[in-house]
């Protein structure tokens, strides 16, 4: 027995907080009967679950990393005319994002139908690292940067990264990407944060003078975009699996950067 939200977020129908969502809203019968109380404890093994009228199946957990292009939309639910970026895996399994990507910005787009893990990754509680690449009109000064990790309030909400460090050059995997050193009067941050507010990266910048004008995201936990070509996708292996499921479990401390290299 286990809770009807955790069932349908481990057979890939949606996080699991979407699940709760669809839970409250009446769209989930269990034997014939609407279910919209959360909690519900029910077998899957024995209870005929049904979602909109469709039969619900359990699949086999399938953990896929993407180099999402900029102008795709990275959740279903966000459609709006454009591209989404889960077509571009062909998979037999339902996947939705663990964490969202703007339709901007580009980078790693951690894709699963784990909804346990999927939650973890993406809840703050947790505090799993989400790494960045920020191109930026201006270079922020010590101050700024300061600012930046202490946090700044913005439209009532508090918004902070916890490490901020001016690139001076760009690594060998960014070169693979073909991105480029920083243009006069611009330059690169590497920007790590663990709660990730929608757009948080670019409201921050904005706010303290330096628009972004390129937004990549290099790494979540411990899996790396690498040298990952722009619209393709892997099988996360064994071993990152094993490793972000335990990372999950635990809250890692927090990160500090220097101010320059």
């Amino acid at each position: 027995m286990d809770r009807l939200q955790k069932i349908l977020a481990h057979a890939g129908i949606a996080s699991r907080r979407k699940c709760e969502e669809l839970i409250l809203a009446g769209r989930i019968s269990v034997n014939g009967k609407i279910v919209s109380e959360l909690g519900t404890q029910v077998d899957p093994a024995r209870d005929h679950i049904f979602v909109d009228g469709e039969p619900i199946r359990l699949e086999q957990k399938t953990y896929i990393v993407l180099h999402k292009p900029r102008g795709y939309l990275s959740d279903i639910d966000e459609a709006r005319g454009k591209p989404l970026a889960i077509d571009l895996v062909p998979a037999r399994e339902r996947l939705y994002a663990a964490g969202r990507l703007d339709a901007n910005s580009e980078g790693l787009l951690l894709l699963t139908n784990d909804g346990d893990l999927a939650h973890r990754i993406t809840h703050p509680r947790y505090q799993h690292e989400k790494e960045y690449l920020a191109r930026v009109e201006g270079i922020p000064n010590a101050d700024t940067i300061a600012r930046m990790q202490t946090g700044i309030f913005y439209q009532g909400e508090k918004l902070r990264a916890d490490a901020v460090k001016i690139l001076r050059h760009l690594d060998a995997n960014a070169r693979a990407q073909k991105w480029n050193d920083a243009p006069r009067g611009e330059c690169w941050l590497k920007i790590i944060l663990h709660e990730g507010k929608k757009r948080e990266i670019r409201h921050l910048c904005g706010a303290v003078g330096h628009p972004v004008k390129q937004l990549i995201r290099v790494r979540i936990g411990p899996v790396q975009l690498g040298a990952l070509p722009v619209g393709q996708w892997r099988a996360l292996t064994a071993n990152e699996v094993r490793v972000l499921k335990s990372e999950a479990k635990r809250k890692p401390g927090i990160v500090t950067l220097h101010h320059r290299d």
